[in-house]
């Protein structure tokens, strides 16, 4: 949220949220403190409205280093996310290229922690310990594969789960415009399969 103000769309550099990060941390952090406060609310409102689970979405958190992103973020993650946590309702923390970040973002909360498809799900659960439950982590562009070959990824990333309690399969990030819908329902159809052939929960 705070990259799409400062930056007014979408962007590969984030040139100016960092600059803004590194040359004039107080107005980052007032922007910051801002923006977790009414993101707080907006998750309790949703799940007062009813949500059985919430989920905080950093789309470009990827984009820091580890000491940044102690620093200049995850002391606002912590504040949103244990402010739904508080309520019960299950909150899964998912950002995109994350791998060198996956245990502060476990430390700053979420009882679920997503995974995007650049690590080996296994790896990133166990990176981040087995006390967390995981979402993912199938590339989306993979739903514009033939069926056999979105079959072995699916059936792998399951064997990579090898049963444990906690993984919810999903993809590793959204699903892409002009995705074929009926790959997506074979997906669907291929994680029961999984589940009931090879006799684990999936």
């Amino acid at each position: 949220m705070a990259s799409y103000i400062i930056e007014g769309g979408s962007t590969r550099e984030f040139l100016k949220t960092k600059t803004m990060m590194y040359s004039d941390p107080q107005t980052w952090h007032a922007l910051m403190e801002k923006l977790s406060g009414v993101l707080s609310d907006y998750l309790l409102a949703q799940i007062r409205a009813g949500a059985q689970a919430v989920q905080v979405f950093d789309s470009w958190v990827g984009a820091l280093n580890a000491a940044d992103y102690l620093e200049f973020v995850q002391p606002y993650s912590r504040r949103i996310l244990q402010a739904a946590q508080e309520t019960g309702v299950p909150v899964i923390h998912f950002g995109t290229g994350t791998t060198t970040l996956l245990p502060a973002m476990k430390a700053a909360g979420g009882t679920v922690l997503g995974l995007d498809w650049r690590i080996p799900l296994d790896e990133g659960w166990d990176l981040v310990g087995q006390d967390v439950a995981i979402q993912g982590n199938l590339d989306p562009a993979l739903l514009f594969a033939p069926l056999p070959e979105i079959k072995k990824r699916v059936h792998d990333i399951l064997r990579r789960a090898a049963g444990r309690p906690g993984h919810i399969f999903n993809l590793g990030h959204g699903i892409l415009q002009h995705t074929p819908v009926e790959n997506v329902k074979a997906v669907v159809d291929m994680v029961h399969e999984f589940s009931i052939t090879e006799g684990v929960m999936a």
